[in-house]
């Protein structure tokens, strides 16, 4: 008569489960989910640098949603995550103020969107900048950072193709 089997250790049992092949299974679908997710769907942005302050702080970790637009365009005061590289991973956090097929300009600080000026409550420093007019593309988008009170030549701002558009940032 063969001998009763010894029962797992309770480490072993705890950590496998009574089937390993499903728990090994399950957690291999988890990771592979996590990644999906993580890849595809929302995307984890460590803020670096002042251009968004002080909507979005130096150091911080912030989430962009990939799929926000997927079935619709960024909206201005939305704040985006943009390629400026030609890298996948190197992108920053801006702010849509000029949609495609407006004009855009710098007077006197102000941002003036088809000769008019732009209200923006979420900007709290004054500025000093000065840029002539720029005629936005069918498919071009101006974004800039809260933060103005930077120099302009140190505030990294401009025209970004909508390609170039990841996500949106989740707030």
């Amino acid at each position: 008569m063969p001998a009763p089997r010894q029962a797992p250790p309770l480490w072993y049992r705890l950590l496998l489960g009574r089937n390993p092949r499903r728990t090994l299974f399950r957690a291999a679908l988890l990771a592979a989910l996590a990644f999906l997710t993580l890849r595809y769907v929302v995307t984890p942005v460590r803020v670096q640098g002042i251009s968004m302050w002080p909507t979005c702080r130096d150091g911080q970790w912030a989430w962009v949603c990939r799929l926000a637009y997927v079935f619709s365009e960024p909206r201005r005061g939305d704040i985006v995550a943009v390629r400026f590289t030609a890298g996948e991973h190197v992108m920053l956090l801006k702010r849509v103020v000029g949609l495609p097929g407006e004009t855009v300009a710098f007077h006197g600080g102000r941002l003036h969107v088809n000769g008019r000026p732009l209200d923006e409550p979420y900007v709290r420093s004054p500025c000093d900048w000065e840029e002539p007019e720029r005629s936005l593309g069918p498919d071009e988008y101006y974004v800039v950072g809260d933060n103005r009170a930077m120099p302009r030549e140190d505030h990294v701002h401009g025209i970004a193709e909508r390609w170039r558009i990841v996500g949106r940032l989740i707030q």
